[in-house]
């Protein structure tokens, strides 16, 4: 099957005023991502790695250049373009997971397709159920976001990101919060939707994580200094199985 481009950013640029100036953080950004890859944004903080997946998904916008998503040019949108864009192309993840805490986790799930109405609404539990159980949480449906460990959390909230079933995840340092261990199993999850055809666009401190990474893109200065691509050989094998 033929890949096509899920992200293309063309000279992106991004300043943002401080006092009577204005400071620059991102210049010159340039790259495309096709159908299914999984690529790391790598860095030291404060070179701009938030600020792109935020122009990414339409969150900020760049100051001069060019991003299409999902073949949408998300400069340009209005911001009830966005949200209703966001909704069924995108899934966010947060560092935070910024869970609602009234809600169940499995309510979580449900309030992205009750808000974008993308499937009928006596399917929508069903699906979320579905979701849990592939993330493996299916025996805590019902819990409060409270009562459940951060790694899971997390994992309800990358279900949550695949609620509408977007074509593109992108998540801002999701293992930050974690032990070692989870932080694996969390990167694994990743690493089986990508193998299921989701695109996935990730910014990550964890070397060790980052190099287990197909394709990354180093961004220092606000510019990209690398873009590579691990060989074939050197890629991880991918276990299906839930």
């Amino acid at each position: 099957m033929q890949s096509h481009p899920v992200i293309q950013a063309r000279n992106v640029a991004k300043s943002f005023p401080v006092g009577g100036g204005a400071v620059t953080v991102l210049q010159g950004i340039s790259f495309t991502v096709q159908q299914g890859e999984f690529v790391s944004i790598v860095g030291p903080s404060g070179n701009g790695k938030s600020t792109l997946l935020n122009m990414v998904t339409g969150i900020d916008r760049p100051s001069a250049g060019e991003i299409i998503v999902c073949g949408r040019p998300v400069h340009r949108m209005s911001e009830d373009q966005l949200a209703a864009w966001r909704g069924a192309q995108v899934g966010i993840i947060f560092q935070f997971f910024q869970m609602l805490p009234a809600l169940s986790l499995l309510k979580n799930i449900m309030l992205p397709m009750d808000l974008a109405a993308t499937y009928p609404r006596h399917e929508r539990r069903e699906r979320a159920l579905a979701l849990l159980d592939l993330v493996g949480l299916a025996d805590q449906a019902h819990k409060l976001p409270a009562l459940v460990s951060g790694g899971q959390q997390q994992r309800a909230a990358i279900a949550r990101a695949l609620a509408n079933d977007p074509p593109l995840l992108v998540a801002d340092e999701p293992t930050g919060n974690l032990d070692t261990n989870t932080a694996r199993a969390i990167f694994g999850l990743f690493e089986r939707l990508v193998a299921q055809g989701k695109t996935v666009l990730m910014v990550t401190h964890d070397k060790e994580l980052a190099q287990r990474v197909p394709r990354r893109i180093a961004i220092v200065n606000g510019r990209i200094e690398r873009d590579e691509r691990l060989p074939a050989s050197a890629q991880p094998a991918v276990l299906l199985a839930a």
